[in-house]
């Protein structure tokens, strides 16, 4: 199969779309001399980390090398960049659904667009183009490179939705059960996670929210007319998800506070308790001290009732201050 024989040189897929929605896969050799026909483009998508991959990019691919550098490069972030001969750099990130890993670790996909081809990069594997290439299959996908591109975006916005839902449902299940149980503590180590995935998010969306605007008012002579609409609507579902993002972390700071109050409220009721105790016992503290010096001279001493006095004694003093209590509202 072509797509086996393409791994070896670093391509993961190659589709010549025929400009109905459909497209037909090709082999690595014949990207030698391929001639695009009427309304054809071209799409190559490459392993990042592959070395004939590179090599293919610098020598034979015709982009120049400062873009050849930037596609490349260990670490970038959500960009665009407008290149001469009217073609496109774009680097995006997805969050990351691969087996073993961490939604917020997000992958970067980064893309070079012209009027008749696009040249993708990835470094791990991307759910987005296989959504793309099984619309191709069905004939209903992206006709050219602009659609190419912006179905592209559209399904990395996508799998962005369903992470941000999981989050928001782990916080509604710790606040029903904060609600319902005066008891019950929130998990630190779930909330803490929660919000650094957030802020995490945050960190790579906030700037390519930016770059969807940036494309709605592209001046690329490619782009059709009502691609304005779709790029200015994923920019708008951007901001969606980061005012959910920022209301996340607004959540877990509500829970964290309400048990921080919580615990207050415990320690304060406590401290009252012992405070009521103490006072209580006090004043009786100072009775039986005071009757218990060994010295001469203390009344009741040779009494044989003695005892019974001061218990009586000790008695009354504690009725006296159960109702001065009561009276001041302390019990």
């Amino acid at each position: 199969m072509p797509e086996q024989d393409n791994l070896d040189w670093g391509l993961v897929h190659a589709f010549v779309l025929d400009g109905q929605g459909g497209a037909r896969s090709i082999f690595r050799e014949a990207l030698e001399g391929l001639q695009l026909q009427g309304a054809e483009s071209l799409w190559l998508h490459w392993d990042r980390s592959h070395p004939l991959t590179q090599r293919w990019l610098r020598e034979q691919s015709g982009i120049s090398e400062f873009a050849c550098d930037l596609l490349l490069e260990e670490n970038t972030r959500p960009r665009q960049l407008q290149l001469p001969g009217d073609a496109l750099l774009l680097f995006l990130r997805g969050v990351n659904l691969n087996p073993g890993a961490e939604p917020e670790d997000m992958v970067s996909a980064r893309i070079f667009a012209d009027p008749q081809r696009v040249i993708s990069l990835r470094l791990r594997p991307l759910r987005a183009t296989e959504e793309i290439i099984a619309q191709l299959e069905k004939g209903c996908g992206p006709k050219n490179s602009a659609e190419l591109i912006l179905q592209l975006a559209h399904y990395l916005a996508d799998r962005v939705d369903a992470v941000i839902e999981g989050l928001s449902e782990q916080l509604e299940e710790q606040e029903e059960r904060l609600d319902s149980d005066e008891l019950y503590m929130p998990n630190h180590g779930l909330m803490l996670h929660v919000r650094l995935r957030a802020a995490n998010l945050r960190r790579f969306l906030a700037p390519q929210r930016e770059i969807y605007s940036q494309l709605a008012r592209n001046d690329f002579a490619w782009f059709a007319k009502d691609d304005t609409d779709y790029w200015n609507e994923l920019s708008n579902r951007l901001i969606r998800y980061l005012e959910e993002l920022e209301l996340v972390r607004e959540r877990v700071g509500l829970v964290l506070e309400a048990e921080h109050r919580r615990m207050s409220e415990k320690m304060n009721r406590t401290m009252y308790r012992l405070g009521i105790i103490t006072g209580f016992f006090m004043p009786m503290s100072f009775i039986t001290g005071l009757l218990g010096i060994n010295l001469g001279g203390m009344p009741g001493a040779q009494n044989g009732h003695g005892f019974l006095f001061a218990c009586a004694l000790l008695g009354a003093v504690a009725c006296f201050q159960w109702w001065l209590f009561r009276r001041l509202r302390w019990l």
